[in-house]
């Protein structure tokens, strides 16, 4: 049944959705751990390179007549780093210079003094090709009794970086396979959990449906008995009428929620079966108000209809009738004494007619609207048991609609009045 094809998509969208937060989740923390580990593991190389270029550079200042092992230089230092030394008057004394492709890059960062001592720094580029650099810096000061100069060694780490890029897009790649296969499996999952369910619905139903029908006959036989003991002269007794009479009308009560259960089990069960032929809405129309206007009488309402012609459409006769008596019979139960309802017919064109059953009666508050077509459910539940009202007619007349393929809509003023309007396939051909 669709109510449960939604309650399994729910479920499988439910789960997807948080397994979909739970890899986000986990992807982002896997990117940020990786993000963390290689600047800590390239930070501390770039502090040790730093410190043996400084070693040396110190060892030549306070010994500058001794021949230079460049090796002191380089011996921490890899193809992809680089260093500058500068005087303190800015003049560059020692350098390994970095890749053509970033040099006037990191020359323009030294010269904007954003190194600060002993920090590591990451600064980016794009080249004018559009491919983006990445280069880590850091500085640190040689200060001898002779001079005062300033070192800054960086790394080309555009390789590492665009590295830990594609790993996390195919992360985010596998984590979205991940997520299909998990959400393939959370619908067949949730399919799997709602079986029991089904199962005992189905038996619900299958219940309702046999209950329904078998309480039709005995009652029926009740409702004839009555009948017969009203018709016996030898009962005269005004309280024992009554009570025949009270008796009567609960079981007709009885007997139209059975019908209605009936129905409705059978419209679960796909069991109802409509013969469609073509037909003139406005001759039901015209047949409901006839039929219902000494119900509306009783209520000093005033029944009628208004803007009727030819309005021909496929459906089943009963069915319509049946639609068409539920809406006037539940506006008569809301509207008070001296009110009106108005059947009309709104639209007839090539595709569709339009009719409504509109009343001016107590209204349905905003927060009823969504919940009138609900099975059993009663906006005054106090009042409707008065006015014999089960909750089953609207949802009675919604699938009537279904059956049609017809749309039926609510709209209303608390206080002012209610205007549902069915809209039905037409057949204009003759």
């Amino acid at each position: 049944m669709e109510i449960f094809g939604r309650s399994r998509r729910r479920l499988a969208f439910a789960y997807a959705l948080i397994m979909g937060i739970f890899l986000a989740v986990i992807i982002f923390v896997m990117h940020m751990a990786m993000n963390w580990s290689m600047f800590s593991e390239q930070a501390q190389e770039l502090s040790d390179a730093a410190n043996g270029v400084a070693e040396a550079q110190i060892f030549y200042l306070q010994n500058p007549s001794d021949a230079i092992d460049e090796n002191r230089y380089y011996k921490s230092v890899n193809d992809r780093l680089f260093f500058y030394i500068f005087s303190e008057d800015k003049q560059l004394v020692r350098f390994e210079r970095a890749s053509f492709r970033i040099e006037q890059f990191v020359l323009d960062v030294i010269e904007s003094g954003n190194i600060e001592e002993g920090e590591v720094e990451v600064f980016r580029h794009s080249n004018e090709t559009g491919q983006l650099n990445t280069v880590m810096m850091t500085s640190k000061k040689i200060v001898t009794d002779n001079a005062m100069q300033t070192l800054y060694v960086g790394k080309d780490v555009t390789a590492l970086y665009s590295g830990l890029q594609k790993a996390t897009y195919a992360q985010i790649f596998l984590g979205f396979i991940a997520l299909l296969i998990a959400s393939a499996i959370g619908y067949f999952m949730a399919g799997r959990a709602l079986v029991p369910l089904k199962e005992a619905y189905d038996k619900q139903k299958q219940f309702a449906a046999d209950a329904s029908h078998e309480l039709r006959t005995p009652l029926a036989v009740v409702m004839a008995s009555a009948d017969l003991l009203l018709a016996d002269p030898s009962i005269q007794n005004p309280f024992l009428r009554q009570v025949i009479e009270d008796l009567k009308s609960e079981v007709k009560k009885m007997t139209n929620l059975v019908s209605d259960l009936l129905m409705v089990a059978r419209s679960d069960n796909n069991a109802l079966k409509v013969k469609i032929q073509r037909l003139d809405l406005t001759e039901i129309l015209k047949q409901v108000i006839r039929t219902m206007t000494p119900i509306a009488e009783k209520k000093n309402i005033r029944l009628t209809g208004e803007n009727f012609r030819k309005a021909m459409i496929n459906a089943d006769e009963q069915r319509i009738k049946q639609l068409s008596i539920i809406l006037v019979d539940n506006a008569i139960k809301y509207t008070p004494e001296g009110g009106a309802v108005l059947i009309r017919l709104e639209q007839v064109d090539n595709t569709r007619v339009t009719f409504s059953v509109i009343d001016n009666g107590i209204g349905i508050a905003p927060e009823d609207l969504d919940k009138v077509f609900e099975r059993f459910y009663r906006v005054d539940k106090a009042r409707s048991r008065e006015m014999g009202g089960n909750g089953l007619g609207l949802s009675i007349a919604v699938e009537i609609v279904k059956m049609h393929d017809g749309k039926i809509s609510v709209a209303s003023q608390f206080g002012e009045g209610t205007k549902f309007t069915v809209e039905l396939k037409a057949n204009l051909k003759k």
